[in-house]
């Protein structure tokens, strides 16, 4: 796999819940959005992939590992894959489009 395959599986998707959209509606001049990544991504490896696959500036980029909950199942107790989620801020002025945010989430 070359770097630009590498870049394209970076981003898995938009993170869409009611923290993220309060932190997107919040910043004034920078928009921050929020992604699942690959666990092996590193910032630069995000802020590369934001770049690329939207043509946009980006500011700024915080990334965080999220433990998998457990769960209960019928067959004793379960666990979730382990991920990683980026905080993304684009430079002032620049936005993602919302045809590329809904053809991103309608992917999933």
């Amino acid at each position: 796999m070359n770097r630009q395959e590498y870049l394209f599986d970076v981003i898995k998707s938009f993170v869409i819940s009611e923290k993220s959209q309060n932190i997107a509606e919040k910043a004034t001049d920078a928009k921050t959005y929020v992604f699942k990544v690959l666990r092996t991504a590193s910032k630069a490896d995000v802020k590369q992939a934001v770049e690329a696959s939207f043509d946009v500036k980006v500011d700024s980029v915080n990334t965080l590992n999220m433990n998998g909950k457990v769960k209960r199942t019928r067959h004793g107790l379960g666990r979730c894959k382990d991920w990683k989620k980026a905080y993304v801020t684009l430079a002032p002025g620049e936005t993602l489009d919302d045809q590329s945010v809904a053809a991103e989430t309608s992917a999933e």
